[in-house]
C-alpha cells in the first residue's frame, strides 16, 4: 500500500463525538467497520478508539475529555471521510437496515467508480465508493 510504513495506513483520520460510544456501534454496525481498540477512561467516556475498514484505519475519542487534541478540537466542525469497499451497493443495503442517514444514493461516477453518501450520528459526512484514490481508478 503506497504511503504506508510497513504495511500499516499512512493516513488516518481523527474524529471526535459527544457520544464516541454510539458513534462506534453505528460505524460497526451500519458502516461494517471492524474494532480493533476501544480504551475508556475512568470516567467512562472513550479516550481512543481504533476501527478498521478495508486495510485503513479510523480513530476516534469521545470531546470534552480534556487532552490536548480534545482543546484543540473543540468547535471544529464536522469531517468527511472516505472508505473504499468492494461492493457498494451491499454497503448501502446495510447502512439503510440499520438506519443510518443516507445523502445521496450509490450511483457511478463521471470520474469512475461508484459511491454513495451518508451522514453518522453527530453530523459528518462518509464516502462509501469503490474508487480507489491516488491510483486513477
Amino acid at each position: 500500500m503506497a504511503g504506508t510504513s510497513g504495511g500499516r495506513p499512512g493516513l488516518s483520520p481523527t474524529l471526535l463525538y459527544k457520544d464516541a460510544k454510539a458513534a462506534v456501534r453505528q460505524l460497526t454496525e451500519a458502516f461494517g467497520f471492524t474494532e480493533l481498540a476501544v480504551y475508556e477512561g475512568e470516567d467512562g467516556k472513550v479516550a481512543h478508539a481504533e476501527l478498521e475498514q478495508g486495510g485503513g484505519v479510523v480513530m476516534l475519542g469521545s470531546k470534552g475529555t480534556g487532552s490536548a487534541f480534545d482543546r484543540v478540537m473543540e468547535g471544529a466542525g464536522p469531517a468527511g471521510v472516505y472508505v473504499v469497499v468492494d461492493d457498494v451497493d451491499a454497503h448501502h443495503r446495510r447502512a439503510v437496515k440499520q438506519g443510518a442517514e443516507i445523502l445521496m444514493p450509490p450511483r457511478d461516477q463521471d470520474y469512475g467508480g461508484r459511491d454513495y453518501l451518508a451522514r453518522d450520528l453527530e453530523g459528518n459526512v462518509w464516502s462509501f465508493g469503490t474508487y480507489v484514490p491516488g491510483t486513477g481508478g
